[in-house]
């Protein structure tokens, strides 16, 4: 399965901040919030959600191609996602400006507070996706994760234009994006991605009913945090997934992206929605566990005994039969 993932590459700078940012929060007073918060720790790891969702997928033995715009300082992060079986030849490389940067406060009940900066990602909407499935060969699947905004219209319109399936992730763009555009980008989608908030935040945006939305594309995948995520087509009972138990919750930082990973590389493997949604939350555990979107780490045997601890040995079996077909193998 040929897949293209564009997005964000970014640089993250991870801080931890040893309270809650609740407790600093007055009733009343929230029309005029000027607060600052002395971090503990500050990590800074790869990051940007492209990057994050094509590295889990390449992991997984997949060879997604990146399709992003980035800075002068790229070099380092080439090589590490070339290493881990990401094509980033078809990458848009700035003149003059830095990759993206994003900056994110996580409190100890994992509330985050972030900003992101897009640097070179303003640059997205100069990419032309035609011109590089001339080379690849035209894509089974398009997913269009959080970018510069035009950038991700444009794509979600070629694909549609080509009848290219493409997953909709609108996700950290929600904000920025209008009603209208937010409409654009989620007609027709194969695939649309949110997490609770983000749905509630695009019927609001939209004017559009949850039903209405969900008439809109084929699949809508809904992640609820601690609860999983729930699986929803047209005509069809909702699918609910849990999450495999944590051996630490160390910074939610990419669970997201990764999650994605997994569910799209599940969709490559010709499994069922469950089994999707399943290897995605297996992955963004582990995820979960770790300091950083990319730090992962694991073997197969590893992977498929918690695999099987979560959910079974019936799903554990077909994950493995699946995988083995195209070369898992993540032990980095």
């Amino acid at each position: 399965m040929k897949i293209g993932v564009a997005g964000s590459v970014g640089r993250d700078h991870l801080m931890t901040f040893p309270g809650k940012f609740t407790d600093s929060l007055v009733a009343g007073s929230l029309e005029k919030v000027s607060l600052s918060f002395l971090v503990d720790a500050l990590d800074v790891r790869r990051g940007g959600c492209a990057a994050n969702i094509a590295f889990g997928m390449g992991v997984l033995g997949l060879n997604p191609t990146l399709i992003a715009a980035v800075g002068t300082d790229w070099a380092d992060y080439e090589a590490w996602l070339s290493r881990h079986g990401v094509d980033t030849s078809h990458v848009q490389i700035s003149e003059t400006l830095h990759t993206s940067l994003f900056m994110v406060t996580t409190d100890t009940e994992l509330n985050q507070i972030a900003s992101f900066f897009p640097g070179a990602m303003s640059e997205a909407r100069n990419i032309e996706l035609n011109p590089i499935m001339d080379k690849t060969g035209i894509f089974d699947l398009i997913v269009i994760s959080p970018d510069d905004p035009e950038a991700m219209l444009r794509h979600s319109e070629i694909a549609r234009e080509q009848h290219i399936p493409f997953a909709a992730d609108p996700s950290q763009q929600m904000a920025r994006m209008e009603g209208h555009e937010i409409k654009r980008l989620i007609e027709g989608a194969s695939f649309l991605f949110l997490n609770e908030y983000e749905l509630a935040l695009a019927i609001q945006k939209t004017g559009w009913s949850d039903a209405e939305i969900l008439d809109r594309v084929e699949v809508r995948i809904v992640t609820l945090g601690s609860d999983g995520a729930k699986v929803e087509a047209r005509g069809k009972e909702a699918i609910f997934v849990g999450v495999p138990k944590e051996k630490a919750r160390v910074d939610p930082t990419g669970v997201g992206d990764s999650f994605r990973s997994g569910f799209i590389a599940g969709l490559a493997a010709n499994l069922s929605h469950e089994r999707c949604a399943q290897l995605g939350s297996m992955l963004a555990t582990y995820v979960i566990e770790t300091k950083g979107t990319q730090e992962y780490h694991f073997t197969r045997a590893e992977f498929l005994t918690r695999f099987e601890s979560a959910y079974g040995a019936v799903a554990a079996k077909e994950i493995s039969d699946h995988l083995g077909r195209f070369g898992f193998d993540a032990s980095l």
